[in-house]
């Protein structure tokens, strides 16, 4: 295993246990055959794909990129096209599931790319993740993980909105999210998030700032497609708000505080 990080300190981590640092993505790309990336945003992702010593500069027609970053689907497509008379083959292939599914080897794994080469990086896929889905060309991943953070982020605020209502109307709430979870109203969402709940922390976990972000890549998705987002455009205000107080930094769960301030009460568990 070869790696490169902007911060030193996960390098310094993976050296100890055995791995080879490099000195950019470039020396990186020119010594292995698949290469992953998972970056905050597009320009990240562009900047080490194309920019100074990024991979694009490597002369290794072996290679296959795999960028499991949350991007814009629109950025992956416009990489893939650059690398291309490189040689270099390249897959989307975003993930769900939290730090819980990364720390379990239990992500979901949505990819976009030609399917012959999703085939030859099936096993490193199968390392890392349970349900591992080539869902078409380039693109497909990201596409499909805007619809999953859609889903998530408006499970997490119909929780915060129910859980501010209990609290409100003086149930347990942790008897309300054991009942909540047993019906049609459980999630994984729910089943994940109820410690936080509980012990009223919102460490990251996924940070709202993240979530935010990939709520405007969904915005612009939906501009460019003429798909109308209305739900998705309130929760993005409503994580922008939480911004604005300076709690980008909280898990998204913590969308539960902003509704706490409004309702005048908190959520927490009675432990």
């Amino acid at each position: 295993m070869v790696v490169h990080s902007r911060s030193q300190g996960p390098v310094d981590e993976l050296v100890k246990a055995g791995a080879k640092a490099a000195t950019s993505p470039k020396a990186v790309a020119e010594q292995v055959e698949i290469l992953i990336t998972m970056l905050p945003n597009s320009p990240d992702v562009e900047l080490v794909a194309l920019g100074k010593n990024g991979i694009i500069e490597a002369d290794n027609r072996r290679l296959i990129f795999v960028d499991m970053s949350t991007i814009s689907p629109i950025v992956s497509q416009k990489v893939a096209k650059a690398l291309d008379p490189k040689g270099i083959r390249m897959l989307d292939a975003p993930v769900s599931g939290g730090e819980k599914g990364a720390i379990d080897a239990a992500l979901s794994i949505m990819v976009g790319g030609d399917k012959a080469v999703f085939d030859q990086v099936l096993p490193v896929f199968q390392a890392m993740g349970k349900t591992i889905t080539h869902l078409g060309p380039l693109g497909a991943g990201g596409f499909t993980k805007l619809a999953n953070q859609i889903i998530v982020a408006g499970n997490l605020t119909a929780l915060a909105e129910a859980l501010t209502l209990a609290a409100k109307a003086g149930l347990d709430i942790e008897l309300t999210l054991k009942a909540l979870g047993g019906g049609l109203a459980g999630s994984r969402c729910l089943d994940q998030k109820t410690p936080n709940y509980l012990a009223h922390s919102f460490n990251p976990g996924f940070k709202i700032d993240l979530h935010y972000k990939d709520l405007g890549l969904i915005m612009e998705a939906g501009r460019a497609l003429g798909v109308p987002l209305p739900t998705t455009a309130v929760i993005q205000e409503l994580f922008n708000a939480l911004r604005q107080k300076g709690r980008g930094g909280l898990d998204h769960s913590g969308i539960v505080t902003l509704l706490e301030e409004l309702a005048g009460v908190e959520v927490k568990g009675k432990k």
